[in-house]
């Protein structure tokens, strides 16, 4: 038995085991398999000599159990966010049975129909807190995997013969055309479960972004889950040095400029300018107005425009209406073209705070690719108050990270040969992480702040090589020095970084 009382709180529950159980067991006996590693279940439990019980979670999930004594209304929290009020008997009992096989071969072992194997999918992976659900036909079966903290994992995989009616109940709910299977489709609906968003705190529930794409053995769909983290959107906790934090709210309380937010696809820009506009909300009233494709979370006192794809309501319409209702703050969800573009300068230039996202490698990247949109030198000078390049790698769980002595190879690919010998640390694994090694995720980041120094160098045409040479000399952290703050820290690992930063 796990020796520390556990907080069901900070542990990340594997759905493939959770919902195993049937709810009447769960609930009435006060037990919850949440992980299995070191070839048991463990289970949390708020009586570890109740061996009925135990027996019979062995008997559901086929694995030895070892129970884990958890704090009882964490435990009960947790309860209530998987099965909610309604008794629910894991799985169901209706004639028409599809075999699944999941996580490892071992996921929750029959699903009923279409709208009961879709809502299991659906309640796993906001469980699991995962980001997208990909429903992958091969030559054999249907795959189905989570995208949880940026990494895709396994979670079941169906028989062909479940893929049609999973299909078509998922495109009923998204509002698309089930007869149409040669063409790619795109729609959306919200998801309630249990009677409550079960890891968000969002009361509306959870948004499904939904798209279809044919493949060579049948409809490919992905769906993405926005809004699950609406009410831990600050800047606190996106993983900011606290110079950086202290950079970007000096920036925030000035009330003009364009504030920028580069980096890759996946990498937390939109989090961030949410995150940027939470704080605008809590320091004054101000009238902001958003135009985005899709609305990623919904902001209480924020007027969200969502761009149509039938192009009633297209970027540029949009912007150029938004001007006429008196915004003190505008949000662009990404600057994509010259018009866009065009919009979000002369917003800046008219006393208007503009924040928005741009696909650059790095914060003084941001520069070329203004210019490549036929921005002049000056204008970016002139209306430009903060680049900002972000990353995100995987956060060391802190109960199992293990030390050992950074290497002089690692040293060297982290451009900075002195270091060897520091401690740094790798992913163990334990209950809180469900044996992963890693819980969440941590934002690396780069602010180039636009003073009269660096705004002297763009006005001047400096190039990116100019730019980036002038934050080194300045001590302007770059994005690989603040990945070695966090790996020294212990909150990620070498590995990490390096797949995700590059060392100039």
């Amino acid at each position: 038995m796990t020796s520390e009382l556990l907080d069901m709180d900070r542990v990340r529950i594997d759905p493939a085991w959770a919902l195993r159980v049937p709810a009447q067991l769960a609930l009435r006996r006060l037990v919850l398999p949440f992980a299995l590693f070191d070839g048991r279940v463990h289970v949390a439990c708020a009586d570890p000599s109740d061996a009925t019980a135990f027996e019979a979670v062995e008997r559901f999930t086929g694995q030895k159990a070892c129970p884990a004594l958890a704090e009882r209304t964490s435990l009960l929290r947790a309860l209530q966010r998987i099965f909610g009020d309604a008794p629910r008997a894991g799985p169901s009992r209706s004639s028409t049975r599809l075999p699944v096989i999941g996580a490892n071969g071992r996921a929750p072992e029959v699903t009923e129909d279409a709208v009961t194997l879709s809502e299991d999918i659906l309640r796993a992976a906001i469980i699991r807190q995962a980001s997208d659900i990909h429903i992958e036909p091969g030559r054999a079966n249907v795959r189905v995997r989570f995208r949880v903290d940026g990494q895709l994992e396994e979670y079941m995989t169906l028989p062909l013969s479940a893929e049609m009616g999973l299909i078509s109940r998922l495109k009923v709910r998204s509002g698309m055309d089930i007869a149409e299977k040669r063409a790619p489709q795109d729609g959306g609906f919200n998801q309630r479960i249990g009677g409550t968003a079960v890891v968000g705190e969002n009361p509306r529930g959870i948004d499904v972004r939904v798209a279809t794409l044919p493949t060579k053995f049948g409809e490919r769909m992905t769906l993405r889950l926005l809004g699950l983290q609406t009410g831990t959107l600050t800047l606190e906790k996106l993983g900011m040095a606290e110079a950086d934090l202290r950079r970007m709210e000096t920036v925030l309380d000035q009330p003009h400029g364009l504030v920028l937010l580069t980096g890759p696809t996946g990498s937390g820009k939109t989090t961030t300018l949410y995150a940027a506009i939470q704080r605008l909300l809590q320091q004054s009233a101000l009238n902001i107005i958003t135009v985005e494709d899709p609305i990623e979370y919904e902001l209480p006192g924020v007027s969200q425009v969502e761009v149509d794809t039938a192009e009633k309501v297209n970027f540029t319409k949009a912007l150029r209406s938004l001007l006429r209702h008196d915004p003190d703050v505008v949000m662009i969800g990404e600057i994509r073209d010259p018009d866009t573009l065009d919009v979000a300068i002369k917003s800046a230039l008219t006393g208007h705070l503009v924040l928005s996202t741009l696909h650059t490698n790095g914060a003084a990247a941001a520069i070329t690719r203004l210019s490549d949109m036929g921005l002049e030198p000056f204008m970016s000078a002139a209306t430009l108050r903060l680049s900002a390049a972000q990353r995100l790698v995987r956060r060391l769980c802190a109960h199992c990270r293990k030390p050992r002595a950074l290497s002089e190879a690692e040293a060297a690919a982290l451009g900075d040969r002195a270091a060897a010998g520091r401690t740094v640390f790798e992913p163990g694994a334990c209950v809180y992480c469900a044996g992963k090694g890693y819980a969440g995720r941590v934002g690396l980041f780069e602010l180039l702040p636009m003073d009269a120094d660096f705004a002297g160098m763009i006005g001047r045409k400096a190039s990116e090589a100019e730019l980036t040479a002038a934050m080194k000399a300045r001590k302007v952290p770059l994005l690989i020095d603040d990945a070695r703050e966090k790996i020294f820290a212990g909150e990620t690992t070498v590995r990490e970084t390096l797949q995700a930063v590059t060392v100039w």
